[in-house]
């Protein structure tokens, strides 16, 4: 399983993808984010799904890169659909006659030249795609479950940057410490509207150990702090336990 998030407020975008690879019992780190930065234009490519169906269709997307210009970024999550659609082609019916799933999900943010701002693309395994606005400020795919919670509470289009990292992160742990198959270390992008640079950095689990044992005694002391008192009609119904003799 994978954790990528994709986060999009005024100021810019936010990427975080975990690194765990789990085949069987194999457990190995490989980087879910593939950056683009070329002619003015910069984009990232963070994918959930068979690894085999991924690297196939990033391959063919860096090849139609070196030869091909978009302008806008919907061009560039078009023409990676279509390698989505080439990768099932070719091997949709070998992997489900196999036993597995085509089921390549992908997150894709950044800004082209004539973009007029930034923006965050969810593309589904059949190559169609929705773009995430500022209504809608991020996007999870993988093990999405467990980390929403905290994003849905913090997050909205005016969040700075700083702010939708600090939630992003906390969006990752709490998933982290819930599933098994998803961990450190994490990769995370940043980008600034009209900047058209994108800035990459790996936080290792020593990295963030103080941070999540903050959150962990915040919560801890949220829970102890929130009055008891609505609870009292529902314990007084609680029959008592009569001594032993």
């Amino acid at each position: 399983m994978t954790y990528c998030l994709g986060i999009k407020v005024k100021e810019g975008l936010i990427a975080i993808a975990d690194t765990r690879i789990t085949s069987g019992t194999d457990t190995t780190i490989k980087k879910k984010i593939t950056l683009v930065q070329k002619d003015g234009g910069a984009l990232f490519i963070m994918t959930s799904g068979l690894r085999s169906v991924r690297d196939k269709a990033v391959v063919y997307f860096n090849e139609l890169v070196e030869t091909e210009t978009y302008d806008k970024l919907y061009q560039a999550v078009n023409a990676f659909g279509q390698q989505v659609r080439r990768v099932a082609e070719e091997d949709r019916a070998y992997l489900e006659k196999a036993g597995f799933k085509f089921d390549l999900n992908t997150i894709i943010g950044g800004q082209l030249k004539d973009d007029e701002e930034h923006k965050l693309f969810m593309l589904y395994p059949e190559g169609n795609w929705v773009e995430l606005g500022l209504g809608a400020p991020f996007v999870v795919i993988g093990n999405s479950g467990h980390g929403k919670a905290i994003l849905n509470r913090t997050l909205d289009e005016d969040s700075d940057m700083r702010q939708a990292l600090k939630a992003g992160f906390l969006s990752f742990d709490s998933t982290r410490v819930s599933s098994n198959n998803v961990d450190f270390p994490i990769d995370v992008i940043l980008y600034k509207k009209g900047t058209f640079k994108l800035v990459e950095q790996r936080y290792t689990q020593k990295d963030m150990a103080s941070i999540s044992a903050q959150w962990d005694d915040e919560l801890k002391s949220a829970l102890q702090n929130i009055p008891g008192d609505w609870m009292d009609k529902a314990f007084a119904k609680l029959p008592q336990v009569k001594d032993e003799v």
